[in-house]
């Protein structure tokens, strides 16, 4: 008896759990996507190169559930992100403002994307043999 109660269980919680809404998400389509997309706008602090929507960091489900609990609270996109910016500053943006502070962030790629040019070019041409005049 007690098998055959631990079987049923066995088949019936994977079907509870799916049909329970996950935490810290909104019933309604339109709000979830909502967030979803600010969350894709910020980026995570810890990992840098993923926004909050899609890292695994403490600090990015702390941000998450800072966003979705201001959107609950009836706030706008710009008022949350202006609360990020004032508390972290332009770097939490995944797309920072072009303007004189952040004139680095948008031009970096570009400064080591030069860099590695310029010495891929001269390990290049110092691995390139001599042209040694041919005696006649």
């Amino acid at each position: 008896m007690i098998r055959l109660l631990f079987l049923l269980l066995l088949i019936t919680a994977p079907m509870a759990a799916a049909a329970a809404p996950a935490p810290d998400t909104f019933s309604d389509p339109a709000t979830e996507s909502r967030a979803r997309s600010l969350q894709r706008q910020l980026r995570c602090l810890v990992c840098q190169g993923e926004s909050i929507d899609e890292s695994g960091a403490t600090l990015a489900a702390d941000l998450r559930h800072l966003v979705r609990q201001q959107i609950a609270d009836g706030k706008s996109d710009r008022e949350i992100k202006d609360y990020l910016v004032a508390r972290y500053g332009d770097f939490i943006l995944m797309q920072p403002p072009l303007k004189p502070d952040t004139y680095l962030l948008w031009v970096m790629p570009f400064l080591v994307l030069a860099g590695a040019g310029a010495v891929a070019f001269w390990a290049i041409r110092r691995a390139r043999p001599s042209d040694v005049a041919s005696p006649d």
